[in-house]
């Protein structure tokens, strides 16, 4: 991919991430969340002599400090407060109304501009107290929640990024009659490249010469390598195995398939949020309440034959109470206590909303290649198949002669010898056969390691495979020496240990779980039964996985997907929640809306019972902080006069006891 196409790209999203989807405005657009910090750290020192100042605070704490013009010190401080420390929140008011949209910022606005404009009023001679420690502490804790806020939100997609990463830096190209290295950017359609074993592919292509295996695993998580000859095609990404390739560049920059699995991700991501927060839905009925309540109090009062200034009083005073402080840090601060929590018990939280639909999930698809399964093939069983040689001993002629592949059986064989601390031995006049195996000389004894393909390239017969293994899922190796049948090695993609259990508790919460991998039915079949899932999906090529999530969706399920590579990537961002394993590449992780760092399946399983613990603090938090509206907005309002009634100082000091209860309510969360 040039680095134009990428830098479009990476504008693309964050142009993307602007606007939310909910058919409102993202309330924070343009304000950057560094920026509530630091507004809050230089409100909050001023704030001190304001406090300080207010002749209410100086009756509380029972001192006394006066000089001449300090109410105009007073009012300059809170002048700077206001119009720096509600800066976000004014701007935000005029976007809210502009989109139609009241929410969380017209009513903080609104609040912090009525007690501004009576205190300046009060300075200036009108009888009555000033509000101004009021509208400090409230600019304060306006900006923290908002700072928390942010910084739980999820952070903007750097999928582009990670899937640039998978192509090399440089390119090997043919020039004339040399081949000479140039920078991946400046590489071009029809240019013909060499690519070494090991090596990433630059670009799509077409092999003009070589054979090798092709390691697709990371953009279509097919776990086997594949073999790859002169006229088939390559994927920009895909690493190389252990031949040399020289291939003509077919496909760079926007006509890629990574950048196609780019685009799909982009139109799945930005279908995406349509849960509106609970939070501003809350906050916008407020809003309206309560600029209605402070409007008719001021009325009432006013036409009820009390002076202005009393009217007014009562009027601020609705709006101050009514300010939903504690709806404010409500859904913040679980938010922050959860993503934090999660953190430290290996769930990565990258999109809320997907975590909290977690709780209303009902069918979860696995993709069996590194999620259900380890991923890597491990031997399963040795099995002489003569009495000349012993289990290690054929073990041990296979390791010798597979050191030099690079093939998955290859490694899973040398794995094997390492765990049993056996000798790896020399062999010599090393020849790898394509798709059939490999032979050398260990010993001084011809030694052949292959599969059934082997025997009927040679027409012999081959030996009987023992009814101990599983044909369904093991991949059979035989072993020849001197032309002799000697042993067969056995190897699977074994089961992870949790996934059974995983698999059992999803029962337990009535959700479904389906397999759905690229293997064939047989495989599937096995791994399904074996886990005793609902069903499974096989045959299932990279680019129709996101489609049968959405089959899904349309029966009506709310689905959750499970996967590892660059192809789930569409997939994941189509899901209502998407859950990348952490062993996986970073691509399917930056699609995810969750992430689990310990690729465990038992993770899926807490990180939905914690999305549902949260969503009850939510709740709890959004029920004390409504229902403190509910009693305080009437006191204030002077329902209760003449028995009681609640001054703007002391709907001050409810509204931060409001928010301390839900600040404590948030904090004890646990993760189970």
């Amino acid at each position: 991919m040039d680095h134009h196409a990428h830098h479009q790209h990476t504008s693309m999203a964050a142009d993307h991430k602007e606007h939310d989807h909910t058919g409102g405005y993202n309330e924070h657009a343009g304000h950057h969340t560094a920026n509530f910090l630091q507004r809050f750290w230089i409100c909050m020192l001023v704030t001190v002599p304001v406090l300080l100042l207010s002749h209410m605070i100086q009756q509380w704490l029972g001192f006394h400090m006066a000089f001449p013009g300090d109410r105009y010190l007073l009012l300059a401080l809170s002048t700077f407060i206001f119009i720096y420390g509600g800066w976000p929140f004014l701007t935000g008011l005029v976007n809210e109304l502009k989109h139609g949209n009241p929410g969380m910022m017209t009513l903080v606005a609104v609040a912090i501009t009525t007690a501004y404009v009576y205190s300046v009023a009060v300075v200036f001679g009108l009888p009555g107290m000033d509000f101004f420690w009021e509208l400090a502490t409230l600019i304060d804790i306006m900006l923290l929640g908002h700072w928390l806020e942010m910084r739980s939100q999820m952070a903007a997609s750097r999928a582009l990024e990670s899937l640039v990463e998978l192509l090399p830096a440089t390119v090997h190209v043919e020039h004339h009659d040399h081949v000479m290295d140039i920078p991946l950017k400046e590489l071009q359609q029809d240019h013909v490249v060499v690519i070494k074993p090991g090596e990433k592919i630059p670009a799509d292509g077409i092999i003009l010469e070589g054979s090798s295996y092709v390691n697709e695993s990371m953009l279509t998580g097919e776990s086997t390598p594949v073999k790859k000859e002169t006229g088939a095609s390559v994927i920009g990404g895909a690493v190389n195995g252990d031949g040399v390739l020289r291939v003509r560049v077919t496909g760079t920059g926007s006509n890629s398939y990574l950048n196609k699995v780019i685009s799909m991700v982009q139109s799945a991501q930005g279908a995406k949020s349509k849960t509106q927060n609970l939070a501003n839905k809350v906050a916008k009925w407020l809003t309206i309440i309560s600029i209605s309540v402070g409007v008719i109090t001021f009325i009432v009062w006013l036409t009820a034959g009390r002076e202005l200034a009393y009217a007014l009083e009562r009027m601020v005073t609705v709006m101050v109470t009514s300010c939903p402080h504690a709806l404010g840090v409500a859904i913040p601060l679980v938010v922050a206590v959860s993503t934090t929590l999660s953190a430290t018990h290996g769930l990565l939280i990258r999109n809320r909303t997907a975590f909290e639909n977690a709780r209303r999930l009902t069918t979860i698809i696995f993709d069996k290649t590194g999620t259900l399964t380890k991923g890597s093939h491990e031997v399963q069983q040795v099995i002489p198949l003569n009495e000349q040689f012993s289990a290690d001993e054929i073990l041990q002629y296979t390791a010798a002669v597979q050191q030099n592949s690079e093939h998955h059986i290859a490694h899973g064989i040398l794995r094997k010898l390492k765990e049993k601390q056996l000798a790896l031995w020399k062999s010599s006049d090393f020849l790898y056969m394509q798709g059939i195996g490999v032979k050398g000389m260990v010993n001084e004894k011809k030694v052949v390691a292959a599969g059934p393909n082997y025997f009927k390239q040679e027409k012999l017969t081959m030996p009987a495979i023992p009814d101990s293994v599983d044909q369904s899922t093991d991949t059979v190796n035989f072993v020849l020496i001197d032309d002799q049948p000697a042993g067969i090695i056995t190897l699977a993609d074994s089961i992870r240990e949790s996934a059974a259990e995983a698999i059992a508790e999803l029962k337990n919460m009535n959700i479904k779980s389906f397999l759905l991998t690229g293997d064939n039915e047989q495989v599937a079949a096995a791994v399904a039964k074996k886990l005793r899932m609902d069903g499974y999906l096989a045959n299932v090529l990279p680019h129709e996985k996101q489609g049968k999530v959405k089959e899904f969706q349309q029966k009506g399920e709310i689905v959750a997907m499970t996967g590892d590579g660059v192809n789930d990537a569409p997939a994941l961002a189509q899901a209502d929640v998407g859950i990348a394993v952490g062993s996986g590449t970073d691509v399917a992780a930056e699609t995810a809306d969750i992430i689990l760092v310990n690729s465990d399946p038992k993770d899926v399983v807490q990180m939905i019972a914690f999305g549902k613990a949260t969503y009850r603090k939510m709740v709890q938090n959004l029920l004390w902080a409504v229902g403190y509206n509910v009693i305080a907005i009437p006191l204030a309002a002077g329902v209760l006069y003449p028995q009681f009634m609640l001054s703007p100082a002391m709907g001050a000091i409810l509204m931060s006891a409001s928010t301390i209860v839900v600040a404590v309510n948030a904090r004890m969360l646990r993760v189970r």
